[in-house]
């Protein structure tokens, strides 16, 4: 058993383990040793020549600001809509979560259009913030899904003795529901981070312009340039996965908590 789990954790890292070692290493290194084989020193030119080409800071910080603002946006409304499925009980509570749903299974080639001709119209196009309101919808539809389920279990008794006490609805949400949710929105907040971290079809129709580009568009383009060799190549890969590695790395012991207490709920 633990034989299998090492040969798939082995197969699991080898890409990442490649591209780290392809990196470090010079053309002249790769070309002569091959992909496999280990740099002779510390070659950072293709990662320096790379972050200087695309200003990788700056596609850094768009990457940060999309994901982020997606992240919080998407769990705040998840947290509204689920509030009002799962515990108010609103009418036609199946057929809405049903919706939900369908709208989280549709490709996104098939909103490509009408999201294109809507943020022309209102002015959005090659913004951010189209960006982060298409994906704040997208995440928050299958946010309001799951929340629905645990909210729908949520003990009313609590939600009574504080309807007793004189709190409201707001104050129940704010002071009781989110707090005692606040593992599983955890998990969705790291979980929307990432996902709209590794988003790269929509980015690619809605940021045209470079300074507004994320990290995995700017690594697509490059990618079929004449000028880039192997070497910059998987500096560019190496760069573009460090971020939601470490991400998750920071955030792994909350990632876990946040599991653990809703399988022991």
């Amino acid at each position: 058993m633990l034989a299998a789990l090492a040969l798939l954790a082995v197969v699991m890292l080898s890409p990442f383990l490649i591209v780290t070692l392809n990196a470090f290493k010079s053309p002249a290194e790769y070309s002569s040793g091959g992909p496999l084989s280990l740099p002779k020193g510390l070659y950072l030119d293709g990662i320096i020549d790379f972050w200087n080409r695309v200003d990788f800071g700056e596609k850094l910080w768009n990457s940060l600001l999309i994901s982020g603002a997606v992240a919080i946006g998407a769990v705040v409304l998840s947290v509204l809509n689920a509030y009002a499925l799962g515990i108010g009980r609103v009418r036609g509570r199946l057929w809405i979560l049903v919706l939900f749903l369908v709208a989280n299974t549709l490709p996104q080639e098939s909103l490509v259009y009408p999201l294109y001709y809507l943020s022309k119209q209102v002015g959005l196009y090659d913004s951010k913030l189209a960006v982060i309101l298409i994906f704040t919808v997208i995440q928050a539809a299958f946010g309001t899904y799951l929340l629905s389920s645990v909210l729908g279990q949520f003990p009313r008794e609590i939600l009574e003795a504080a309807s007793i006490d004189g709190a409201g609805k707001w104050r129940a949400l704010s002071r009781i529901v989110v707090p005692i949710s606040r593992p599983t929105l955890s998990v969705l907040l790291i979980f929307f981070f990432i996902w709209t971290w590794n988003e790269f079809f929509l980015p690619l129709i809605f940021l045209i312009s470079n300074d507004n580009q994320t990290v995995p568009v700017a690594l697509g383009v490059l990618q079929g340039e004449k000028m880039m060799d192997a070497t910059m190549s998987s500096a560019s890969a190496l760069l573009g996965i460090v971020p939601a590695v470490a991400f998750f790395l920071i955030f792994q012991r909350t990632l876990t908590r946040g599991v653990t207490v809703g399988a022991i709920k």
